[in-house]
């Protein structure tokens, strides 16, 4: 596991460093944040620091790290260079540079911000897009955990309404009411899940594929081949799946995600300083990153290593090796789902202990990611209506369309045979194409202060071409892979003429 070794230090050391030089270009100070100065006892108010981390983790985590690392891997040891790379260089910047921008804008909104930056146009096309991406952070995150916990107790029904319940209640209720009190819980046990996971594989230390044997992945599949049958089932998909750019889009929180650019403001708004802004922005990110490499392990463990027959039944494992030799045979990971693959692990490696931790992380983070989605809609709207959000009867005009909007989009994914998926794919294209908008518009406000702007023009440009190649190369949408490297040079190509050009029309001004 050297590649897994060298790339958690890698983490630590981006944070040190490079995490250090970004906040050198912001400079944080000892000005009065938008907590202190506009406070007003429901999104506006003063939290202690590691409440405000661990809410913040917990906001930008939910199953992203998990369940998109573990399929990241059937990519192989890029995922590894990828989370490092993308955590340090991308997202966390990301982050933290919407983070500061909302606490020196009074703890403006993502549309707000790119309004200001992008103009009115792009603001009005971006407010439409964030919100209708939040909704399908709620939608997609009550139907998955509501049939896990159906298949323990109850119907998905019954669990349904229950989740909507709940989001109403800390959609509507103040910051510290609930979100203050049941976040930082179970983002600990994440936090506890993922140590015990890597202790686990220490003890174990499996002998798993590495960055430098990229090339030589067929050997890995040759050792999952049994009786001519190739039951890893790679191959297939990334014939349907090529590397790049589904890779960048498979694994999203663990590396950048546009749907963190809309959390950050809500933590903008309780941070007693700008000076905490690295620790919580950046920190949360590199954590992130950390639980996703953690994850991505353990899942180069289970399929790669053949470690799933270490955590099944010998039942469980003869029915496998049954079906897999049929004509319409599973592989092991068409076979396994991410969320089995979270289960029969902790379950496994943990015990009682471990399974109830992974019902928490399967079922409590989709939960929490879409409660904030909420949120986070109903503070968009009311910033764009300028609407106070003092009252609780200007709150429910603004929450009451937007609850009858998401279970109106349950419903369709509920009758669709295939709406999971199909919401989950427009789900993952958008939230990587809002880190887009995100990032090119943290680039033109370090530019027109000339600061680095280097630091986020970079991954603006690689960002806007994974998003163009996955529609062409993507089979859900045109399927053309062959041409992603054309695409990607004329993106390139546009996207530095457009920013050239605009720097000069600045210089002008």
């Amino acid at each position: 596991m050297i590649t897994f070794i060298i790339s958690l230090v890698a983490l630590v050391l981006g944070y040190l460093v490079y995490g250090a030089l970004v906040e050198r270009v912001m400079r944080p100070d000892d000005r009065e944040t938008p907590a202190i100065r506009l406070a007003d006892g429901v999104d506006f108010v003063a939290l202690p620091t590691w409440k405000v981390f661990m809410i913040q983790f917990l906001n930008i985590a939910g199953t992203g790290p998990i369940f998109g690392a573990i399929m990241g891997m059937w990519f192989g040891p890029a995922s590894y260079l990828w989370i490092v790379l993308g955590c340090i260089f991308a997202g966390a910047v990301h982050d933290f540079m919407s983070g500061m921008l909302s606490l020196r804008h009074d703890g403006a909104n993502l549309p707000t911000l790119i309004g200001k930056y992008l103009g009115g146009g792009t603001r009005n096309v971006m407010l439409v897009f964030t919100v209708l991406l939040l909704m399908m952070v709620g939608a997609v995150f009550v139907y998955s955990p509501a049939l896990i916990l159906a298949s323990m107790w109850g119907n998905p029904l019954l669990w349904i309404i229950v989740i909507f319940c709940y989001y109403i209640i800390a959609t509507l209720l103040p910051i510290d009411k609930i979100i203050g009190r049941v976040y930082p819980l179970f983002a600990i046990a994440l936090l506890v899940m993922a140590a015990g996971l890597f202790v686990g594989l220490l003890v174990k230390m499996p002998h798993l594929p590495e960055l430098w044997e990229l090339g030589k992945m067929d050997t890995w599949r040759q050792f999952q081949v049994i009786d001519g049958t190739d039951t890893l089932g790679i191959i297939g998909y990334m014939q349907k799946n090529p590397l790049f750019p589904c890779l960048f889009i498979t694994v999203a929180c663990g590396a950048i995600s546009g749907f963190h650019a809309t959390q950050s403001p809500l933590m903008a708004r309780c941070l007693k300083s700008e000076r905490l802004a690295r620790p919580v922005f950046y920190g949360a990110m590199i954590t992130e990153g950390l639980v996703a490499l953690i994850w991505a392990t353990v899942s180069s463990y289970f399929f790669y290593y053949g470690g799933w027959k270490e955590v099944v039944s010998p039942e469980e494992v003869n029915d496998f090796m049954a079906q897999v030799q049929l004509a319409d045979g599973k592989s092991l990971i068409q076979y396994f789902t991410a969320p089995q693959v979270v289960k029969l692990v902790c379950s496994g490696w943990l015990g009682i202990f471990g399974g109830t931790l992974a019902v928490l992380g399967v079922v409590a983070a989709p939960i929490t990611s879409g409660d904030t989605a909420f949120r986070s809609a109903r503070l968009i709207i009311a910033e764009w209506l300028h609407f106070e959000q003092k009252s609780m009867a200007r709150r429910l005009t603004i929450s009451i369309p937007l609850f009858v909007a998401s279970l109106l989009l349950l419903i369709w994914q509920m009758e669709n045979p295939d709406g999971f998926n199909v919401l989950w794919q427009y789900f993952g294209w958008s939230n990587q194409a809002l880190s887009v908008f995100t990032l090119w518009m943290i680039t033109v406000y370090l530019a027109r202060n000339h600061k680095a702007y280097i630091i986020t023009l970079i991954p603006a440009v690689f960002m806007t071409v994974v998003c163009t190649s996955f529609l062409v190369a993507s089979p859900q949408a045109f399927g053309h892979a062959e041409l992603t490297p054309w695409v990607a040079l004329a993106v390139i190509a546009v996207a530095v003429i457009w920013f050239a050009a605009w720097l000069k029309k600045e210089h002008r001004q």
